[in-house]
């Protein structure tokens, strides 16, 4: 990490955006679901949680494409690492990509459009578990696939700024889910202890 310190300038007002960026996303996403799940607000607002949740999916859309912009203006500003340029370098980069790109897009197939985008928070609940691939090679796929999308990009750039923000991204998403995945494993223990009351 300090080597990869030495050849980063954090204090560039790109690489400055695009971590603010990487850190904000998930902080929004995380509290504006809690807070329609405790409140309901949304889907009263939006007259049906379905409409509820495809709003936010197109801020967080929005925002991971702002997202994206920022990380690659970052590298951009930002000097090469010559040792990183190379053949060997650029195809790991794309290996890198295309596992990034399968586990995103098996995620959502597997998850679909609701399920992707916190649609649990919204009361529109699964019936189980998805355990289908990704999700039976891999906890959190999404975001795994979505580090090593950006872990590739940073390889096919020969860029020490995108590594550093790809450590970013993934420090990010592990303290996301230690708010997430308990919180979404009470909202399925409450749908199924309710279950059993009824029956």
């Amino acid at each position: 990490m300090t080597w990869l310190l030495g050849h980063v300038d954090p204090l560039d007002p790109s690489f400055v955006a695009a971590a603010l960026t990487i850190t904000f996303n998930p902080l929004y996403w995380n509290v504006v679901a809690r807070w329609e799940h405790k409140t309901r607000k949304l889907s009263r607002a939006f007259g049906s949680p379905y409409l509820a949740c495809y709003s936010l999916s197109i801020t967080i859309l929005l925002l991971n494409v702002l997202r994206s912009h920022c990380f690659t203006q970052a590298m951009l500003s930002q000097p090469k690492m010559g040792s990183l340029d190379t053949p060997a370098a650029r195809c790991l980069g794309l290996a890198l990509l295309g596992v990034g790109v399968v586990l995103v897009l098996s995620s959502f197939f597997a998850l679909g459009f609701t399920g992707t985008f916190l649609g649990d928070y919204f009361g529109i609940l699964k019936e189980a578990r998805v355990t289908v691939f990704p999700f039976s090679v891999l906890d959190n796929p999404m975001y795994w696939g979505s580090t090593a999308n950006y872990l590739g990009w940073a390889v096919l750039h020969a860029s020490p700024t995108g590594l550093l923000l790809t450590v970013l991204v993934a420090l990010t998403y592990m303290v996301a889910l230690l708010y997430e995945e308990p919180f979404t494993a009470e909202i399925y223990r409450q749908k199924a202890s309710g279950a059993r009351r009824r029956s």
